[in-house]
This record gives C-alpha cells, sequence and structure tokens, in this order.
C-alpha cells in the first residue's frame, strides 16, 4: 500500500528495520528514531525524501525513505522503497578491544585485575 504518507514505526517495520511493530514503537519512545534531525513520535508521519535515523545496537542507520508502506514487504521490494546510506562500519583493526565479563561472574581476581590494567596501559 502507497500513500503519502505513514506512520514512521508503521514504516520501520514495513521495511524490516525492526522484526515488530511493538519493537519499533518502543525504539520511537525510547528517542531512537529521529526523522529529518529531529526526534520522532510513532505517530509521525514520513514521506517520500525524509531522512530516518534509526540507533541500533549502538550504531546509527541513515535511511532516506524512497516510498511509504504500511504492510510488510518482501525483501526485493524493501529495497524500492528505503535507500540505505549507512556507512560501512570501522575496520576491527582500528576499534578498540573491550575486554567484556560474563554477567555474574563476580569481582575480577587480582590476576584478572593486572590484566585489565595492562590492557588499559594503567600502572599497576
Amino acid at each position: 500500500m502507497t500513500d503519502a504518507s505513514a506512520r514512521v514505526d508503521a514504516w520501520l517495520w514495513a521495511v524490516r528495520v525492526y522484526k515488530t511493530r511493538s519493537l519499533a514503537t518502543a525504539a520511537c519512545r525510547a528517542g531512537h528514531v529521529r526523522v529529518n534531525g529531529e526526534r520522532a513520535k510513532a505517530a509521525q508521519p514520513v514521506r517520500p525524501g525524509d531522512e530516518v535515523r534509526v540507533r541500533i545496537s549502538g550504531f546509527d542507520r541513515h535511511l532516506v525513505v524512497k516510498q511509504t508502506t504500511t504492510k510488510r514487504v518482501g525483501a526485493a521490494l524493501v529495497e524500492a522503497s528505503v535507500d540505505d546510506r549507512t556507512p560501512p562500519p570501522p575496520p576491527r583493526e582500528l576499534t578498540a578491544f573491550v575486554p567484556v565479563r560474563d554477567r555474574g561472574a563476580g569481582r575480577p581476581t587480582k590476576r584478572e585485575r593486572r590484566d585489565i590494567d595492562k590492557l588499559r596501559d594503567r600502572p599497576s
């Protein structure tokens, strides 16, 4: 279905940015969706030519609306509805390694703390 405008949460769900419409609505409420640089509410209309920025997993996706749709479409029709201008992620060699501890693993031992300090280049 193609109209002049569509709700931003319905459009994000229809073009497969979010798996469910409720996830798209929650992202709008949390402030992770911006339309033309402004924070978007779930019911805000989007029109062809609008720029939508979506924050997912700590990274921004830059999307431009080509065509509005409110029904979930197949992968081939997604390309006709959205222009993805997301820059490629930086190479893994340039990103800093951040050690991650398992949740609930407790406090680090003295040896683990010293290893963490070495990674962060702090004196013991």
